[in-house]
């Protein structure tokens, strides 16, 4: 009675063993494993003008150190570029847009997973004047009285363009400023329009018009204008480098990150 007592104990103690054992080199070696397998992992991003900024400033270097083995490089144009670059083959692990309209289509295409969209940010549209104007406009309304060139993105590919052609239909102003709209390809270079002065003023999102001292904000977009301005960001499918791509959007989604999106001027999506 007393040796098999003794065997169903040494029994227990083997299982136990062999249970750890299995954690340590399972579970535990799998975290490991998985973390070491991010290094020499290059992360392509294709990220909207509007965003260069807070990612090459701080996002970007918060990343690469959180994850020394990773590195990421941004390619950064109107959403709607991007877009179409992404359809003709471009090589890119992430896409983040200044709207829904052209990650709703990659969705469609099959090159994203709709699981995987997330919708992290929004943004406001303001109207801007060179930062010596003497202007006297205050509001939206005020500018189908303007003389000279209103900058704007291209309606086409711009998603900052799409935003500017609704609030200004929705206010019915649109037929008294379509034959002085200076059509950009991004809404940086509407920004650089009117900080140059070659506009006398601009559309622009809040962060472009926070991150310019050479331009200042008249008015912002009344709220029944045009609808929010969203920013999606998703991992692509055909991803090369899936894990380091996950990981980049788990990260916009942390705290930290977050909150250096809100000290560039975005508001975060709930």
């Amino acid at each position: 009675m007393k040796s098999m007592r003794i065997l169903a104990i040494a029994i227990i103690v083997i299982v136990a063993i062999i249970a750890v054992g299995a954690y340590a080199t399972g579970s535990l070696g799998t975290t490991a494993s998985s973390s070491d397998d991010l290094n020499g992992q290059e992360v392509q991003l294709a990220a909207a003008a509007s965003l260069k900024n807070v990612y090459d400033e701080k996002l970007i270097p918060m990343f690469e150190e959180k994850y020394p083995g990773v590195k990421v490089t941004p390619t950064y144009a109107s959403s709607g570029d991007l877009q179409k670059q992404i359809e003709n083959g471009l090589k890119a692990d992430v896409f983040m847009s200044a709207g829904n309209k052209q990650m709703d289509a990659l969705i469609e295409e099959g090159l994203i997973d709709n699981s995987s969209n997330v919708k992290t940010l929004e943004n406001k549209l303001v109207l801007i004047v060179p930062a010596d104007s003497n202007s006297n406009m205050t509001s939206f309304e005020d500018i189908k009285d303007v003389k000279g060139n209103i900058a704007i993105g291209d309606p086409e590919s711009v998603p900052a363009g799409q935003y500017a052609n609704e609030s200004l239909h929705n206010l019915g102003i649109w037929d008294d400023v379509e034959s002085k709209l200076s059509l950009a390809t991004d809404v940086t270079a509407v920004l650089n329009q009117v900080a140059q002065g070659s506009a006398e003023c601009g559309l622009v999102y809040t962060t472009d018009a926070k991150s310019s001292d050479d331009v200042k904000v008249i008015a912002e977009a009344p709220e029944d204008s045009l609808k929010d301005i969203v920013y999606p960001v998703a991992p692509l499918k055909d991803s090369e480098h899936a894990d380091a791509a996950n990981k980049f959007v788990e990260f916009l989604q942390t705290p930290e990150a977050q909150n250096v999106f809100v000290e560039y001027g975005f508001t975060i999506h709930e």
